[in-house]
């Protein structure tokens, strides 16, 4: 039975597993049917939107095409417009230069005609000139000479009348400006106009104080001399000595120690010496202060310190008895102010006209003219081209080449030239006015000059018969170039030329 039962089993596992795999088979089958038939629709879902999609790409394809074909067509009509536009620009422009071609060429014919025209008048006139040589006898140039001679002797008075006019609006005009612009400078800056004296006395409050300051055997004197380098003359002047040297610097410095030393009483070497460097410091110092008091009060800021120092060593130099300091800072106010009236650069005329004399500073220790020297001085410190222009033309070593130069170089002439400022050598001042007096005498006619007003005037007296009117008014523009040219001045010299003719008659 149990045999029986695992065969039935048996059998009936088989068999289900038979039916089941028919059942499975025929599922397959029938899946992959609906899937072919699937794929079958899909493909011809696929050709029938290929065939749609292709129909539209070819109606797309011809649309642009007819489009290109347009454009094209529409450019080509464009095109040939332009092309007709420019044959009609070319034609228009052959007419134009065949135009061109024959106004030049009637121009050329012109031209050739006028030349030949002016050969010919050319010819005529001097045809015409030869034979009015021959019958006047004289050449073109003699004739022009007796024309213009002629010309001269019949206008003569009228000339000397429009010259003497003209000259005189001239100088008026030229003084009334000039006296309203150096007026206006002068009362905005007032001077002292006492000169200083180069000569250096110390005073003794007795002449005891002689001997003691000589020494024994001269050994006070000769140590002071050796340490300050300057000369000591003891004379037989009561009360005083004479303390000599050309360094003023120097001299301040040893006028100094020996006032302090009378005033202490104790004269010996060792007392010498030490007083002497203690003043010296004492006037380096001194000399600083100065020159930045003259920098502050003037205006003019920003300048070295050894330029600074320079500056007031000129408080120790005289110039034709002029404080040199003084009168470089006069130059600094005339010239500002001057500049102000004529449009200048007033800060560089005040600068200028401070550090014009700087040369002066140095002058005994270098060689050579002082504007030169001040030149070198204001490029070793930096100072502008137009400074150094300035200081260098101040007294005519180059030519003034700007208004600034010129206005230095004016207001130099005017703080020179004023009363009292510059106190000239009586020998010095001689010799000028008779130079003066020669150079107006080397002119032929003149019967006599003298040389008035300090200089600034000469009187020209010349033979009424040997210059007339016309010749009197060129000999003072003659001699006025003359005087420019040969001579140095200060200010301006003025020359009058005067012809006067005398008859005298008795009634009896």
């Amino acid at each position: 039975m149990e045999l029986l039962a695992v065969i039935l089993a048996v059998l009936g596992l088989a068999g289900g597993t038979a039916i089941g795999y028919i059942y499975r088979k025929k599922l397959v089958e029938e899946k992959n049917k609906d899937l072919t038939e699937k794929s079958a629709q899909m493909l011809r879902d696929a050709q029938n939107k290929s065939k749609e999609t292709l129909l539209e790409a070819k109606n797309n394809a011809f649309k642009v095409l007819d489009e290109a074909k347009r454009d094209e067509r529409r450019k080509r009509e464009q095109l040939q417009k332009i092309e007709e536009r420019l044959v009609e620009k070319e034609q228009f422009l052959d007419k134009k230069s065949e135009e061109a071609d024959k106004l030049k060429e009637e121009l050329e014919n012109k031209v050739t005609s006028v030349k030949r025209l002016r050969e010919e008048v050319e010819k005529i006139q001097a045809m015409q000139q030869s034979e009015l040589e021959k019958v006047a006898q004289m050449s073109k140039e003699e004739a022009k000479e007796i024309l213009l001679k002629k010309v001269e002797e019949d206008t003569k008075e009228i000339l000397v009348e429009q010259i003497k006019k003209t000259e005189q609006q001239v100088k008026d005009e030229a003084d009334k400006r000039a006296k309203y612009i150096i007026a206006e400078a002068i009362q905005k800056y007032a001077a002292e106009t006492t000169a200083e004296s180069t000569a250096t006395i110390v005073t003794l409050p007795s002449d005891d104080m002689k001997g003691r300051i000589i020494g024994r055997e001269g050994r006070n004197i000769n140590t002071f001399e050796e340490i300050t380098g300057i000369d000591v003359i003891v004379d037989d002047t009561p009360g005083s000595i004479v303390i000599s040297g050309f360094d003023l610097v120097r001299r301040y410095i040893a006028k100094v120690t020996l006032e302090r030393l009378i005033a202490d009483g104790r004269i010996h070497p060792a007392r010498i010496e030490e007083t002497y460097e203690k003043v010296k410091e004492e006037v380096n110092q001194l000399i600083k202060e100065l020159g930045e008091k003259a920098a502050f009060e003037v205006g003019v800021a920003g300048l070295h310190p050894n330029l600074v120092k320079l500056l007031g060593r000129l408080k120790f130099r005289v110039s034709y008895g002029q404080n040199v300091l003084k009168h470089s800072m006069e130059v600094a106010f005339l010239a500002a102010n001057l500049a102000s009236e004529l449009g200048a650069d007033v800060n560089l005329c005040k600068r200028a006209g401070l550090l014009h004399d700087i040369g002066k500073a140095v002058d005994h220790e270098i060689q050579g003219n002082h504007a030169a020297i001040g030149r070198d001085i204001a490029k070793k410190f930096g100072l502008s081209e137009d400074i150094v222009h300035c200081i260098e033309a101040h007294h005519g070593l180059v030519e003034p080449k700007t208004v600034e130069a010129l206005v230095i170089a004016a207001a130099n002439a005017i703080a020179n030239s004023r009363p009292g400022a510059d106190k000239e050598n009586l020998d010095n001042y001689i010799k000028r006015l008779e130079e003066l007096e020669n150079v107006c005498n080397s002119f032929p006619g003149v019967k006599k000059s003298y040389a008035i007003q300090a200089g600034t005037e000469v009187r020209i007296f010349v033979n009424p018969t040997d210059v007339d009117d016309l010749g009197a008014v060129k000999m003072s523009h003659d001699i006025a170039r003359k005087i420019e040219k040969d001579m140095q001045y200060p200010g301006q010299v003025k020359v009058n030329v005067i012809r006067e003719t005398r008859t005298e008659e008795f009634a009896k």
